[in-house]
């Protein structure tokens, strides 16, 4: 694959902070139709009103569960998946139980996110297990973990935490994965250098606030 010319098909334009306004958020669309990018990830709350805004194109809607601590109960976790499905969204970014994961509980984490899944099928569905918590140990049994669910990718970070993606975790996740799941880096990717270095060590998409920027550094 020329990554020179397919780069802007992997990055998800995103904007996540709590600041957004209807105004930005039209304007994220605008920009991910104007580059062709392969989707937009947004809040919930506007997952409605880009599926309306993005009609007319082939650009993915993408949304945040549990975001970004990934501390609610299954029950609520749920009910967002799906009302988000049910509004439109074509994949799910959904952050796992860290602290039930940190705890060895690893029961409840593969029960919390099957029952998403189950319950949210024809949709897309990328884990997010915070990478920046978590230990060499940890980041090997997150991609077992992620492979047993049936889940499709398995993401990074959310963005919120200390740091976000880094090259050796995506090497690893690439190694440990063995072609089961693809792998999504977020967190930190502001340029073209650096979205770059991810692609070659194994990232299959980018989840960035600075597409316009990486992709004017192709340019």
């Amino acid at each position: 694959m020329d990554l020179y010319s397919d780069i802007a098909k992997r990055i998800e334009h995103s904007y996540l902070k709590p600041d957004a306004t209807y105004k930005k958020i039209e304007d994220l669309c605008r920009e991910a139709v104007e580059n062709n990018f392969y989707g937009v990830c947004v809040n919930p709350f506007f997952v409605k009103f880009v599926k309306d805004l993005l009609k007319k194109t082939d650009l993915k809607v993408i949304t945040v569960v549990g975001f970004p601590l990934g501390a609610n109960r299954l029950k609520t976790k749920l009910i967002e998946a799906s009302s988000a499905v049910n509004d439109g969204a074509d994949e799910l970014d959904i952050v796992w139980n860290i602290g039930a994961f940190k705890s060895k509980d690893y029961s409840y984490v593969e029960e919390e996110l099957k029952t998403i899944i189950y319950y949210t099928q024809n949709v897309t569905h990328k884990i997010i297990v915070e990478t920046a918590y978590l230990s060499q140990e940890e980041k090997e049994k997150a991609v077992q973990i992620v492979i047993n669910l049936g889940a499709e990718f398995i993401k990074t970070s959310t963005g919120f935490a200390p740091e976000g993606a880094k090259l050796s975790d995506i090497k690893l996740f690439r190694e440990k994965a063995k072609g089961k799941i693809k792998i999504k880096a977020a967190g930190g990717i502001r340029d073209f250098d650096t979205a770059v270095s991810m692609i070659k060590a194994g990232a299959d998409r980018i989840g960035t606030s600075h597409g316009v920027d990486i992709i004017k550094g192709k340019r």
